[in-house]
């Protein structure tokens, strides 16, 4: 079955720098990004830290790297090969890292069509020989940096249900001294009927 490519955004790249920063991602719709957001304030209230910006807020799947422009389009179709099914994602825990001072929204257990999902896409990665973020994968949205909490449970948050029909290719840019992210293509994932 041949998948088609949406493209969410186009860009200009007047810099001419040949490099892009990219990282595929769950990206959630307005309102799935607004009840994520209402758990920093009573989690900032806890733990300090700086809020991540709304606009921001996404669920890493891949994290590439520094790729040369003229190989996006080879990084496209290397996600156009990942066929999953389309899965529903729960988000009803907040968690501390305290390694790296993150709050983060997570997920009470990891559907088997997102882990598919994260492997198929490796794989096909691998076989477009892409180098990318080899780790034990977390699914977790980041909330708050440079927080400070204990090894204690951060209180229960309204679960945040999310229905994932797609992933994203998405463009990290430095503006102003703040990470800013585009999405440069989206790909769809099949619905349960195929």
């Amino acid at each position: 079955m041949m998948k088609m490519r949406i493209k969410c955004k186009l860009m200009n790249h007047p810099s001419g720098n040949p490099t892009a920063r990219v990282f595929f991602a769950l990206w959630p719709t307005a309102a799935v990004r607004g009840q994520l957001a209402e758990w920093q304030v009573p989690l900032k209230h806890l733990c300090g830290g700086r809020a991540m910006r709304g606009e921001t807020l996404h669920n890493t799947l891949v994290f590439i790297g520094y790729v040369d422009r003229c190989r996006l389009e080879a990084l496209q179709l290397a996600a156009q090969e990942v066929s999953t099914a389309r899965f529903e994602l729960c988000f009803g825990e907040a968690r501390y890292w305290g390694h790296n001072h993150i709050v983060y929204a997570a997920p009470g257990h990891v559907p088997q069509h997102l882990a598919q999902l994260v492997t198929t896409l490796e794989q096909s990665l691998a076989r477009h020989r892409f180098k990318f973020d080899q780790r034990e994968y977390k699914p977790h949205v980041t909330l708050l940096r440079n927080a400070h909490w204990t090894d204690a449970p951060l209180p229960a948050m309204q679960t945040v249900r999310w229905q994932i029909k797609d992933f994203a290719l998405v463009q990290s840019v430095q503006q102003g001294g703040l990470a800013s992210y585009q999405v440069l293509a989206c790909f769809p994932l099949m619905s349960s009927g195929g």
